[in-house]
């Protein structure tokens, strides 16, 4: 066994040695190994310390790769059978070993349906959620409706889905595009127990959301034609208060319909932002402060989380 530096070194026979002198160095062996134990019993601790933390430990590679590491399953929800939102999709990992999982309801926008942002419901629900995409009730609905529509849906997630052993009702989260996105900033307003939202390329008439307390990540596209990020995800990220935990990411020369096809920086940012304020997984922040850079991305601003 090599010897531990700064240790005295107790191999040596005994009876050339006084007897305090064996004793402190037994003493200081036991404060060694004590401490090294500490270490090594460290992620256990920490891991004690969240029990909402799923998954290994995350990476760049991880969290940009096209499925994370939970296997997941999917199952319609017809219109018929909910109240309040028109049905969709939901995603949830198969596994239950590691516990109950945290949910989002996720809104499409002005009359598209759930197919033309569908990529999401996998691909976050890979990471440790349980994910509902919308139908809306009617693909005119306005973004106040669709709040009530995104809140609606993560109560049947929670009460009557057959999902809802899988699902821990106090972590709960909102996203959307376009519309969808406006809408979600209208259930954060009326919903301010929920843990996250994540509004897409919003749109919305109200451009004050001072109200909002729930952590959010707004995420614009540069070149937005429909919703111009100078008059909706910019005036929209600024009036929500600085004590409440924001961020906002534009993205270089994004078109209104960025999250109608695969988009790698909305999903990293979108996952990491779940992680850490749905499941308070800390692991994260590093994802969140400074933040992304890159040719992807114009601009992020950010509040940097308040462990």
């Amino acid at each position: 066994m090599p010897r531990l530096q700064g240790v005295p070194d107790v191999s040596s026979p005994t009876t050339t040695r006084p007897r305090s002198a064996v004793r402190a160095a037994g003493l200081a062996v036991a404060a060694v190994l004590a401490a090294v134990g500490g270490l090594v019993a460290a992620p256990a601790a920490q891991a004690a310390d969240n029990p909402y933390e799923r998954g290994p430990v995350p990476t760049v590679a991880l969290l940009e790769a096209s499925r994370g590491p939970f296997a997941t399953a999917s199952q319609s929800v017809s219109s018929l059978s909910v109240t309040g939102f028109g049905g969709g999709v939901i995603y949830y990992p198969t596994s239950t070993s590691e516990g109950t999982f945290g949910a989002i309801a996720i809104s499409p926008g002005y009359t598209a349906a759930w197919s033309s942002i569908s990529w999401l419901g996998p691909r976050i629900a890979s990471h440790g959620f349980v994910v509902i995409g919308i139908e809306t009730n009617s693909r005119l609905d306005q973004p106040d409706s669709r709040g009530r529509q995104l809140l609606a849906a993560l109560d049947y997630l929670v009460q009557r889905s057959s999902v809802r052993s899988r699902i821990d009702g106090t972590r709960l989260a909102v996203a959307g595009h376009s519309m969808g996105g406006g809408g979600s900033l209208e259930a954060a307003v009326s919903r301010p127990s929920l843990q996250a939202t994540v509004p897409l390329a919003p749109w919305n008439l109200d451009k004050s959301w001072t109200d909002v307390r729930v952590p959010t990540l707004i995420i614009g596209g540069e070149s937005d034609t429909v919703a111009p990020v100078s008059s909706h995800s910019e005036p929209f990220y600024s009036s929500i208060p600085a004590s409440s935990e924001k961020a906002y990411l534009e993205l270089n020369g994004a078109s209104h319909f960025f999250p109608q096809t695969v988009n790698t920086p909305t999903a990293r940012q979108m996952v990491a932002w779940l992680k850490r304020f749905v499941d308070n997984d800390t692991r994260y922040e590093q994802f969140l402060c400074p933040g992304p850079s890159g040719l992807a991305i114009e601009e992020y601003r950010n509040t940097c989380p308040s462990a």
